[in-house]
């Protein structure tokens, strides 16, 4: 199955504007509709390192300038009758160009995956609640790399908010202080794994969705980002085919816990 990304074809996103559940930070994000009216279900989009934005974005910080790999996801949800909203945790801190590789180490407390950006995950999940097309119960969270380590934190029953009823994580760093121990995710959560991750390490990601029983999909051969659609990435066959699994198997995850 070849995916041929929406947004060449579409407007773009919505921007909408709410509090964090940290009470003192107003978030940007981008909502993406379905051409049907609702009740929808919906999904939360949590960007990685880099942000939300393209890397050619030159300053301009907008819907516009989204990166390829947001808007195709956020158009893949829209179009088989989701709201997915990206939400821009490092603008409104501060860091609208997101952090280079290697950077983790570094990264300000402001932003951080397990005390931060899980409150602004679940300040999305509160915005959509507000909508009077969604289904309230039927929100689930997506994250990619540093967003879906936000995506661990924010769905472990030790967090002191719950709601989501799934969760997706991609290639997230396992090693974080916050889901060490004893582990259990309030709601079904499923991990994508790339076993030639050059960022984080798979080994331990493996690890911890065993100690945690947590389902896991392992993609032989493929890199970090592996859903990325720049050419760069997909003319990697490992790459390209693990996209391609990764959407069909997401479409089917979350058909199964939000739609049923």
């Amino acid at each position: 199955m070849i995916f041929v990304p929406l947004f060449l074809l579409i407007a773009a996103p919505k921007t909408v504007h709410f509090q964090s559940e940290d009470h003192q930070t107003n978030l940007v994000a981008y909502v993406f509709e379905p051409a049907s009216s609702g009740p929808h279900a919906a999904i939360v989009m949590l960007h990685g390192r880099a942000g939300p934005y393209s890397a050619a974005a030159h300053g301009v910080y907008t819907a516009d300038t989204l990166s390829k790999r947001h808007l195709q996801w956020g158009e893949f949800w829209a179009d088989r009758g989701y709201v997915a909203i990206l939400v821009d945790s490092f603008s409104p801190r501060g860091y609208a160009s997101g952090f280079p590789k290697g950077s983790y180490e570094d990264r300000p407390a402001a932003v951080s995956e397990q005390s931060v950006r899980p409150l602004d995950a679940y300040g999305a999940l509160r915005y959509l609640r507000t909508r009077e097309d969604i289904i309230k119960d039927r929100i689930g969270v997506q994250g990619w790399s540093n967003g879906g380590m936000t995506v661990l934190v924010a769905m472990s029953d030790r967090s002191p908010q719950t709601g989501f009823r799934a969760a997706l994580a991609e290639y997230p760093g396992c090693g974080m202080e916050a889901i060490q121990g004893s582990y259990h995710a309030y709601a079904p959560l499923l991990l994508m794994i790339a076993s030639a991750d050059q960022e984080v390490s798979p080994r331990r990601c493996e690890e911890f969705a065993a100690r945690a029983h947590l389902d896991k999909i392992v993609y032989d051969g493929a890199q970090h980002n592996f859903d990325d659609p720049e050419k760069s990435k997909q003319e990697l066959p490992a790459n390209r085919r693990a996209t391609e699994d990764a959407m069909r198997r997401a479409e089917s995850f979350f058909a199964a816990n939000l739609l049923h």
